[in-house]
């Protein structure tokens, strides 16, 4: 599997891979932030790249970088939910009460 580069486009509230084609696709993952909190709301692999380990790689390597800001983590995605509940060196990031954060997704 190919290794991407994490960016963060702070602008657009997301962290993402390019993906390196010469359409410009990229996978990502949108965010909303709240203090010390980032609210992790929907993850996107364009459907050429799906089944590849892309997303698990970009919500790895988002989970990273979200450690070493030393901010909390809501997953309100259900793909990067479901990637820390089978990891849990991550569980310790999760912030268990609410913030107020509204999603658009």
């Amino acid at each position: 599997m190919k290794n991407y580069r994490l960016r963060e486009d702070p602008v657009h509230q997301r962290y993402e891979f390019d993906l390196g084609t010469e359409q410009g696709e990229r996978a990502y993952i949108d965010y909303e932030l709240d203090g010390d909190t980032i609210v992790l709301t929907h993850t996107f692999v364009p459907p050429a790249f799906e089944g590849q380990g892309i997303g698990a790689q970009l919500v790895a390597a988002v989970l990273a970088e979200i450690r070493r800001k030393g901010l909390r983590v809501v997953p309100q995605c259900s793909f990067v939910a479901l990637y820390i509940e089978r990891h849990p060196v991550w569980h310790d990031m999760i912030r268990r009460e609410s913030v107020s954060v509204e999603s658009g997704s």
